[in-house]
């Protein structure tokens, strides 16, 4: 049984998530959180103070010890917001890495939205249809359209609690002059959103993060009064409500930008750590609702944890119902990229198709992980899209367009991989001194090279794209591999010739001679 550990390193707090793989399924553990506020220092003068540096490290510490209380198999750490603006963010990866042996993974906004969305959708039934995910953390807020458990829009915006908080609202209470310019810049983010999002028809908002968790608490306890109602002459306490109205966080937000701390603590849902950047965030949920025409929303403790635990699931576990998702993710990321640097698709997919044969058919020779099957039909997509910057020397730009792009569902180290891949089609052969290949993790080198010397097979097979495709047959031998080109329309001369010049390549890589027949 499996057991995998997520960690958010948030601009506000760090959170721990342990959860088992029971019958491709996860059942959580142990869940733990404390506020470090990270960010604090980093919206202020662009860098984590030592103190917060400190602090994170004290909670990180604490998480190790019931990460190896649970045994768990893998860990993964994905820092946010902060982390990202930081100028010493390096330095602070190191310092974790240092003191518990985790690599801290600093993800983009979009893909932070990505793993929201993905936890979500996971375990909410209702995110199933269509719906708005809204994730105001301490740096950034992530706003995400849903339709059907896919996105179709997403925007990451600099609106978190604790960035607002330092940037705007010094005074307690706040001056009404930084409140108002507070609210300006609120609204020129969610102009710049609303281009990109327009107005969603959605049935269900859902909230997550400690912002909203307070907001739909708050909001009821001050339009009623009194957090309390009476049933057959009992009564009971409404702890966590889970709904918030646009009305009630317009009011609350209002409310809160009046008051001072010890008045905003005292109400219920925020309390002493939540009353210091609350404003902010209550501002931002009541604009953007307003803004979007929506009724509310409501509350989900789901986040990012869960989506960094669905990711590992996923990535494991090829009959896990998440795996089939973020399969799809991945591939319409793929050829999100290939639309946009005008890549072919109807050159480049039969390279695809050949790729993908001789990762099945050649599956003994090679020995790739299941993973890499993906990766090779990706690295064979795009390996054109660097021609949209330069014919001459492509698969340098390719591989630079590939590691830095976007991609949904892609881990950096994976775009390195894929990138890695598709870079080395050309002249140039893999060497481990390269750059590219620095970014590649040592482990993952020999794969690469394997990888590599199918994709090329590919390319060769396709040489002639005037005529149609050339067929193959494989056959496997023990000291050799034969392989069987059955020619299209124009032959199949120039296809032999160029997998010939690959023999020498294949024989050092694989310890097998190729053969090339034309049947």
């Amino acid at each position: 049984m499996l057991t995998f550990a997520a960690i958010d390193i948030g601009s506000n707090s760090v959170r721990l998530k342990i959860a088992s793989v029971e019958q491709h399924r996860l059942k959580t553990l142990h869940e733990d959180r404390e506020v470090v506020r990270l960010g604090e220092s980093v919206f202020q003068m662009g860098v984590i103070s030592p103190d917060a540096m400190a602090n994170t490290i004290r909670a990180l510490k604490r998480f190790q010890k019931a990460v190896q209380l649970h045994v768990a198999d893998r860990v993964r750490v994905v820092a946010t917001s902060a982390m990202r603006d930081a100028r010493n963010a390096a330095a602070f990866t190191a310092w974790v890495k240092s003191a518990t042996g985790w690599n801290v993974e600093v993800v983009s906004g979009l893909e932070e939205g990505r793993l929201i969305h993905l936890g979500v959708v996971s375990h909410e039934a209702g995110a199933k249809g269509r719906c708005l995910l809204i994730d105001l953390g301490g740096g950034s807020c992530e706003v995400t359209h849903s339709d059907g458990g896919r996105i179709r829009a997403m925007v990451s915006m600099p609106l978190g609690a604790v960035r607002l908080q330092q940037e705007f609202l010094r005074g307690d209470p706040p001056q009404k002059e930084d409140v108002a310019r507070l609210k300006q810049y609120i609204d020129r983010e969610l102009k710049k959103a609303e281009r990109k999002l327009g107005t969603p028809r959605v049935s269900l908002v859902l909230a997550t993060s400690g912002t909203a968790a307070a907001l739909a608490e708050a909001s009821v306890a001050l339009a009623s009064k009194l957090a309390t109602r009476k049933t057959a002459g009992k009564s009971f306490v409404r702890i966590k409500p889970s709904v918030a109205t646009t009305a009630e966080v317009r009011r609350l937000a209002d409310r809160l930008a009046k008051m001072n701390n010890a008045q905003r603590a005292s109400i219920p849902g925020i309390g002493p750590r939540r009353s210091e950047i609350v404003i902010g965030g209550a501002l931002v949920y009541a604009s953007l609702l307003e803004r979007m025409g929506l009724k509310g929303f409501r509350y989900s403790p789901l986040g990012l944890s869960d989506g960094i635990l669905a990711q590992m699931l996923a990535d494991v576990d090829l009959r896990a119902s998440v795996h089939k998702k973020i399969e799809g993710e991945r591939w319409e990321g793929v050829m999100e990229v290939c639309r946009r640097y005008g890549v072919d698709q109807r050159k480049a997919e039969p390279v695809r198709q050949h790729v993908v044969q001789l990762y099945d058919e050649l599956s003994k020779v090679h020995g790739l992980p299941p993973e890499y099957r993906l990766w090779l039909e990706s690295a064979a997509m795009m390996q054109d899209v660097g021609k949209y910057m330069n014919h001459q020397g492509h698969h340098r730009h390719t591989q630079y367009i590939v590691a830095n792009s976007e991609i949904f569902g892609f881990s950096p180290e994976q775009r390195a991989v894929v990138s890695a891949i598709a870079r080395y089609l050309g002249k140039s052969w893999p060497d481990a001194l390269d750059r590219v290949m620095r970014a590649v993790p040592v482990e993952e080198h020999i794969n690469v090279l394997r990888a590599v010397t199918l994709l090329r097979l590919a390319v060769a097979l396709n040489q002639d794209r005037a005529s149609a495709v050339v067929r193959m047959r494989t056959h496997v031998y023990p000291k050799r591999v034969v392989l069987e080109l059955v020619p299209g329309r124009g032959g199949a001369e120039l296809e032999a010739w160029s997998l010939k010049k690959e023999a020498a390549y294949f024989r050092e890589v694989f310890r097998r001679d190729l053969a090339v027949e034309v049947a």
